[in-house]
C-alpha cells in the first residue's frame, strides 16, 4: 500500500510532515430491518465525516505530535500518527456509548462498525485495543487540547462554507443565545460516615499488607483478615445499635474499640512500610510496582490520624466539625459537600459544574471546579470573557435566579448583551414577563434543565467513575466533545432525510 503524506500549514516546522501507511478500511454491511441499528450507524458515520471532513481530528493530531516532539522526552513520546487517531476515536466512542474500558474492549472486537470508525479493521484480521490501553488512550490528551477541538468543532458549523457540507442546509448554527445552568457531577463515593472512613483504612491497609506478605516479606503480626473480619463486626455493632436504648453511650463504646484496633493496624502498616521500602527488591515487584503499594500505604497512614479525630469529635466529643475541615473520602480529596436542597438530594458529594448551550443544545462553555463552588453568579463575568473570546459578540445570556446580580447585570450590560437571567425580585421578575422576548428566552431556559439531565446520565454516568479530579476533568471534557460531535450528527442525518423526502 503507498504512503500518503500530510503536510501542515507551519512549513518550517520539524514535524511539518508526517508519513503514515493508508488502511483499507471494509465496507460497512447492508442491514435490512433494525430501523434503530441503521440510525445509529448513520449517526456514527456523520460523526466521522465530521472529523475527517472538517481536517480537525487531523489538525489536532499534529498539534499534539508538535507538542510532544516539544516537551516530552523520547521515550515518552506517542508512538504514532496511527496511534493517536485510535485514542482519540476510542475517547469519543468510550464517551458515545457510555460503556466501561473492559465492555468497549469486547465491543469493538465483535462489531463491524466499531471498527470501522475507530481504524482498527485491517485487511489481515482485527486488532482492537485492551481495556488497559483504552484507559490509556483517555488520558493521553492534554485537557487544553480537548478544549480546543470541541470549541473548533462548534465554530466549523457557524462557517457559511461548512453548512451544506456538515448539516446538509444551507442555514448555520447560531451562537448569539446562551443559556446556562449549574450542578454537581457527584463522585463514586459511599456517604462518608466518619467511623466508616476507619473501615475504608483499615481495608486498604489490610490488603496492602497482604501483598506484601505474599511477595515472602513478613512482620510480627496476627492473621491480617482477623483485623478486618473484626473491623467488620464492629461495623455491625455501630449499625445495629442505632435505635436502641441509650445508643449514644453504646456508639461511643463501640467507636473506643474500633480506635484501639485502628491504632493496632496503622501500627503494623507503618512496619510494613518500611520493610517494603527497605527490601522490594527481594520481591518480584519492579521498584514502580512496589512504589504504587507504598503509595497507597502512605495515602491512608498521612490521612488515619486526621479522620480518627474527626470521629471522635463527632461521635465521643458531640462537637460540629466545618465542612472545610471533614475528610469526606480518604481516596478522593477534592470531593466537596454541597447543599442542593432538592428532592431526593438535598445534600450531594462531588464537585460543581457550569454548563452554557447554545439554542440547538451545543455545550459551549464549562467549568468543573475543584474548590468549594461559588455562588452561580460569581461565575457569570468569566463566562463572558470566555465566549466573546470564542464565538464573539452575542445577543443574549439567560439563566436562573442564582444567576442574577448586579454585578451580572453589569456584566451584560457593559458589552450590550440581552439579560434573560431571571430576576431575584418577584416584581422584577412581573415586570420583565411583559417584555415577549424575555418570555421566550425564560421558556427555552427549561430545556437546559435536561440539557444537564442527559449530559450527565446519558455520557458522564451516574456516577462518574473516573478517579482523581485531573481524570474525572478529562473525561467531562470527552463527554462534551461527544455530546456535540452526537448532536451536530443528529442534525446533519435529519437535514438529509428530510432533503430526501422533499425531492
Amino acid at each position: 500500500m503507498p504512503y500518503n503524506l500530510v503536510t501542515t500549514r507551519e512549513e518550517r516546522h520539524p514535524m511539518e510532515t508526517i508519513a503514515f501507511q493508508t488502511e483499507f478500511r471494509p465496507v460497512l454491511p447492508v442491514v435490512f430491518g433494525a430501523k434503530d441499528y441503521r440510525e445509529f450507524r448513520e449517526t456514527i458515520a456523520a460523526v466521522d465525516h465530521f472529523l475527517t471532513a472538517t481536517g480537525l481530528e487531523h489538525r489536532m493530531l499534529v498539534a499534539h505530535l508538535k507538542l510532544a516532539a516539544e516537551s516530552c522526552p523520547k521515550n515518552h513520546r506517542p508512538k504514532s500518527y496511527k496511534t493517536l487517531r485510535q485514542a482519540l476515536r476510542y475517547s469519543i466512542l468510550l464517551a458515545l456509548t457510555g460503556l466501561s474500558h473492559r465492555a468497549l474492549s469486547q465491543r469493538v472486537a465483535d462489531s463491524a462498525l466499531f471498527q470501522w470508525f475507530t481504524h482498527t479493521a485491517e485487511i489481515d484480521g482485527v486488532r482492537p485495543s485492551s481495556k488497559s490501553s483504552i484507559e490509556r488512550f483517555e488520558k493521553l490528551f492534554p485537557a487544553e487540547i480537548i478544549a480546543k477541538l470541541i470549541n473548533d468543532c462548534n465554530l466549523a458549523v457557524a462557517d457559511p462554507a461548512n453548512a451544506q457540507t456538515l448539516l446538509h442546509s444551507d442555514k448555520t448554527l447560531k451562537f448569539d443565545e446562551i443559556f446556562a445552568d449549574t450542578t454537581c457531577i457527584k463522585s463514586n463515593i459511599h456517604y462518608p460516615t466518619d467511623w466508616v472512613l476507619l473501615r475504608d483504612a483499615t481495608r486498604t491497609l489490610i490488603k496492602a499488607i497482604q501483598l506484601i506478605r505474599s511477595q515472602g516479606l513478613k512482620h510480627r503480626m496476627g492473621d491480617p483478615k482477623k483485623f478486618m473480619r473484626n473491623m467488620n463486626k464492629l461495623c455491625i455493632e455501630m449499625t445495629h445499635v442505632r435505635k436502641k436504648k441509650g445508643a449514644s453511650k453504646m456508639r461511643k463504646a463501640i467507636f473506643r474499640r474500633m480506635k484501639r484496633l485502628t491504632k493496632i493496624i496503622e501500627n503494623h502498616a507503618g512496619n510494613y512500610y518500611s520493610l517494603l521500602e527497605s527490601r522490594w527488591p527481594q520481591t518480584d515487584w519492579s521498584e514502580n510496582q512496589a512504589r504504587v503499594i507504598l503509595d497507597r500505604l502512605q495515602n491512608i497512614l498521612d490521612q488515619l490520624p486526621r479522620a480518627i479525630e474527626q470521629a471522635h469529635e463527632r461521635l465521643i466529643g458531640e462537637r460540629r466539625v466545618a465542612n472545610k475541615d471533614k475528610i469526606f473520602s480518604l481516596y478522593e480529596p477534592d470531593v466537596r459537600i454541597l447543599v442542593r436542597g432538592k428532592a431526593g438530594s438535598d445534600v450531594e458529594f462531588g464537585n460543581g459544574f457550569y454548563l452554557a448551550e447554545q439554542a440547538d443544545g451545543l455545550i459551549v462553555d464549562w467549568k468543573f471546579l475543584q474548590e468549594q463552588p461559588p455562588s452561580d453568579n460569581k461565575l457569570v463575568t468569566d463566562s463572558l470573557m470566555r465566549l466573546t473570546a470564542t464565538y464573539g459578540s452575542m445577543k443574549s445570556y439567560s439563566g436562573d435566579r442564582g444567576f442574577d446580580s448586579q454585578e451580572s447585570r453589569d456584566a451584560l450590560a457593559e458589552i450590550d448583551i440581552d439579560n434573560g437571567i431571571c430576576p431575584r425580585s418577584v416584581v422584577l421578575f412581573k415586570e420583565r414577563l411583559e417584555d415577549p422576548y424575555f418570555r421566550q428566552l425564560q421558556t427555552r431556559r427549561g430545556s437546559t434543565e435536561a440539557r444537564i439531565s442527559i449530559f450527565k446520565n446519558a455520557y458522564l454516568g451516574t456516577p462518574l467513575r473516573s478517579k482523581g479530579f485531573a481524570n474525572r476533568k478529562t473525561r467531562i471534557e470527552w463527554c462534551i466533545l461527544a455530546h456535540n460531535l452526537w448532536k451536530l450528527a443528529r442534525i446533519s442525518v435529519q437535514n438529509l432525510e428530510a432533503k430526501k423526502q422533499a425531492a
